[in-house]
């Protein structure tokens, strides 16, 4: 086997290189990286369950560039992603001390509570241009949406809305990218002008707390709970990012899914109720969030094959999510599966924190889509994706549709 992620084959369509995985080698060691990817559903799961061997390190070794495999290291731009203890590059028990505190903003209830505004701000967006006949899914509706959900949350002013996004794509660019930077010189001056932004919103809340997120941070820096000052600015960061790059990705990855399969589409718009569990089969058949990063705290074996201690290992959920030893019939596209048990959304103490946003986001949103615009189909078969290693999502999305 030659199976190389950064391939363009690969980028564009990972699925066929992941089912060869599957079959030929469930644990592949990828030259010259020196990191073993692993492409089943058990074994990945037992990753996920075993953070004793694998370590969430990983993570923070690969936002540091030490992988190989991305732009991120440069010039220190990640470092507000990894100069204190982060969420997603942690182990117990420092991650489960981190995530007590972060939850207290992800409630059920708070999360549930924030369903009529989601819909407001779904309806602007199509509003502005379902009477065009067209738009653009990406630009008009899945990137704003959740741009500004996350924005409010946090108490990022109506003004910086362009901004937010702006910084969270260099974020993403500089951590998880892998194609050359045309200019990186951008990205850090980007860097630089989210931590401030972020550093001057975490002191005026000192001052003048409110119900957001960045204050309940705040009153677990000053005694509810036990951040840092830099825990807390690293969280904003995360939130920022990943507050809206899920959502994003789910929406997009939802609609080449839906036209590429004009029956399921049609089952939908007949069935509305079916829009819930078609969102666990987006997450399932086309993950926004790929691949995840370990790293060994000791010589392991796992399918046969021995991993050396302070190794990386790639954990390939889109290829989990299509293993038909686990659920058969993956590799087809059913939105009447409501599949159980997929790990799109990661899985036990790292389950996606925004798992509940995003699902309640995709839901609504897809629901106003499908009621206001009839007989969707999409105006270019090119499909351009977004540069990362592990997220997977359209920059653009063009659609034709009847009101």
């Amino acid at each position: 086997m030659d199976y190389n992620p950064l391939a363009p084959e690969s980028r564009a369509n990972p699925y066929p290189g992941y089912e060869l995985l599957r079959k030929e080698a469930p644990v592949y060691e990828m030259e010259p990286f020196g990191v073993f990817a692993v492409s089943r559903y058990r074994e990945v799961l037992h990753i996920l369950k075993t953070p004793e061997v694998y370590s969430s390190q990983g993570m923070r070794a690969m936002m540091t560039g030490q992988t190989g495999m991305t732009n991120a290291g440069a010039e220190g731009r990640t470092s507000a992603l990894t100069d204190s203890d982060n969420l997603i590059a942690s182990d117990p028990p420092i991650h489960d001390r981190l995530r007590a505190v972060v939850n207290r903003g992800f409630t059920p209830r708070r999360i549930g509570a924030l369903e009529p505004r989601i819909r407001e701000i779904a309806v602007e967006c199509l509003s502005a241009v379902v009477d065009n006949g067209e738009m653009d899914l990406v630009a008009d509706l899945s990137m704003p949406l959740p741009v500004r959900v996350i924005a409010e949350l946090l108490g990022v002013p109506a003004e910086r809305l362009h901004d937010f996004k702006r910084w969270s794509d260099a974020i993403i660019t500089s951590v998880t990218g892998v194609t050359e930077q045309a200019d990186p010189e951008r990205a850090v001056r980007a860097r630089e002008e989210f931590l401030d932004f972020f550093a001057e919103a975490i002191a005026e809340r000192r001052k003048t707390p409110t119900d957001d997120l960045i204050s309940t941070l705040i009153r677990a820096e000053q005694g509810e709970g036990t951040l840092t000052e830099g825990e807390v600015l690293a969280f904003a960061v995360l939130l920022l990012v990943a507050g809206n790059e899920t959502t994003t990705n789910l929406l997009g990855n939802a609609l080449l899914a839906l036209t590429e399969h004009p029956n399921e589409l049609s089952k939908v718009v007949e069935r509305p109720e079916l829009i819930e569990g078609l969102v666990e089969e987006v997450v399932r058949y086309d993950s926004p969030v790929q691949g995840l990063f370990r790293q060994t705290l000791e010589d392991t074996e796992l399918a046969g094959v021995s991993i050396p201690k302070g190794k990386m290992v790639m954990v390939l959920l889109g290829s989990a999510n299509r293993d038909e030893a686990w659920l058969p019939d993956a590799s087809s596209f059913d939105v009447t599966r409501n599949p159980k048990g997929h790990i799109g959304f990661g899985f036990g103490f790292h389950f996606c924190l925004g798992a509940s946003l995003a699902r309640l986001e995709a839901r609504v949103t897809l629901e106003e889509l499908l009621r206001r615009c009839r007989n969707i189909e999409r105006t270019s078969a090119n499909v351009e994706w977004i540069d990362s290693l592990i997220l997977r999502g359209p920059k653009s999305v063009p659609l034709r549709f009847e009101v």
